[in-house]
């Protein structure tokens, strides 16, 4: 009896083994019923990389993926090149720009100074003295512009405080603004003194600056071209470059303005380039620069453009003297606008 029961119970046992075993093998697993399951759906696109949504706000809406927006994706475009504004497609133009580094006081113009001739053949740079003065200088500004070419204008300081109007034109037209003494002195005269030397020198540089309202350019040239010893090593220990020429048009003792061009171009079409020496103070000067920038343009010559690499700062004690001085206009000394002095009252 106890035999019997053993071998029923042994009988139950494995029947429900084997029905455990059945049911687990014949059970789909979770990841088989999902492979089952998609395989069942209609195909459906890919979906695209993954991305990250960046909220687009009102003013931007890109969308950008984990590494780099799609607007910056896109190429970028080529660099916008500036507009020339010159109306004259046959111009003289500027050929190109040297930036002058004044330290020590460089010199420039073979006449005197030897040591940097950085033009090429057949490249010039135009310089004008004694201005700035009405009808001349502006009639020179026009004669640049329409060739739309630059120069250097070495300014009197004395005529600076008499028509600052004109000499600010000179500086907003993209010239180069430098100084020519307090009174166009000799400096090299017999009865000039370094002391009184360096006043005509600093009394130009605070009189051009403040007829222009700005620091001069620390570019000076001697009057007569004389060029004393000791202003030559102040003029250094102040960090201004000197200028003589190369050719002289010698047109404040021109008869016309014919002579002013041939003067130039023949001295030109001797040494071949070189620093021109003008003065926007004379007439024949005025009437003569349109037709010497064709010639200069026919005759295959480049104008060269220096610009300084600072400003010159004046000294207070003399630009108070300017402030100060009795002798200036009143327009000078009274620094009022136009519209405080002068009001229509009736039309």
């Amino acid at each position: 009896m106890r035999n019997a029961l053993g071998l029923l119970l042994a009988t139950v046992v494995a029947a429900l083994a084997i029905t455990g075993v059945w049911y687990y093998v014949s059970k789909p697993s979770a990841a088989k019923a999902a492979a089952q399951s998609a395989a069942a759906k209609p195909s459906e696109p890919a979906p695209p990389p993954a991305r990250v949504a960046a909220k687009a706000s009102s003013k931007d809406d890109v969308e950008t993926t984990g590494t780099v927006s799609t607007r910056m994706a896109a190429s970028a475009p080529a660099p916008v090149q500036p507009r020339s504004t010159c109306a004259n497609p046959d111009a003289l133009g500027i050929s190109r720009t040297v930036m002058v580094d004044t330290t020590g006081g460089p010199g420039f113009g073979l006449d005197h100074f030897k040591q940097f001739d950085f033009l090429a053949d057949h490249e010039v740079v135009l310089t004008f003295d004694d201005g700035p003065w009405p009808v001349n200088t502006p009639a020179v500004l026009k004669a640049l512009a329409d060739e739309c070419t630059t120069g250097i204008f070495f300014t009197i300081g004395k005529h600076a405080t008499y028509h600052p109007e004109i000499l600010r034109q000179v500086l907003a037209a993209g010239h180069v603004v430098g100084v020519h003494t307090w009174s166009h002195a000799n400096l090299n005269g017999k009865k000039m003194t370094d002391e009184t030397a360096k006043e005509e020198l600093e009394k130009g540089f605070s009189a051009v600056k403040f007829a222009l309202g700005s620091n001069p350019a620390p570019f000076f040239r001697f009057p007569q071209l004389q060029h004393r010893p000791s202003a030559v090593a102040y003029l250094g220990s102040r960090n201004v470059a000197m200028f003589s020429c190369d050719v002289d048009s010698f047109d404040f003792r021109s008869k016309d303005a014919d002579q002013v061009v041939n003067t130039v171009m023949t001295g030109l079409d001797k040494k071949g380039k070189g620093i021109i020496l003008m003065h926007d103070f004379q007439k024949n000067t005025a009437l003569a620069l349109p037709t010497l920038l064709r010639r200069l343009k026919a005759g295959g010559y480049k104008v060269v453009a220096m610009k300084p690499k600072g400003t010159l700062d004046t000294l207070p004690e003399y630009d108070a003297m300017i402030g100060q001085d009795p002798k200036l206009p009143t327009t000078m000394t009274n620094a009022r606008p136009i519209s405080s002095v002068i009001q229509t009252i009736s039309q």
